[in-house]
């Protein structure tokens, strides 16, 4: 095998690991009012919570504001606490 068919099949090999391992993940960002957090999974939160979710590359608009508040576990932010469920 020549040196450029190694480099290219190696080339395709490591993208296609990376495509792999990116399609499993499943984050997303979440937000109840105007505080926003980063989730590794997508729960599906109880209505009375009020949390939308957005996919991991959403961006709130030039004239919006929102703020980061992250928590590790699964819940939600509530009137400034974190809410476990």
């Amino acid at each position: 095998m020549s040196l450029s068919v190694k480099t290219t099949l190696g080339a395709v090999l490591g993208a296609s690991v990376l495509a792999l391992s990116t399609a499993s993940v499943s984050a997303a960002i979440a937000c109840r009012g105007n505080v926003c957090w980063h989730t590794h999974d997508r729960y599906e939160y109880p209505p009375e919570a009020r949390v939308i979710i957005h996919p991991d590359d959403w961006r709130w608009g030039r004239r919006e504001h929102y703020v980061w508040r992250e928590h590790e576990g699964r819940g939600y932010w509530r009137g400034g606490r974190w809410t476990e469920w």
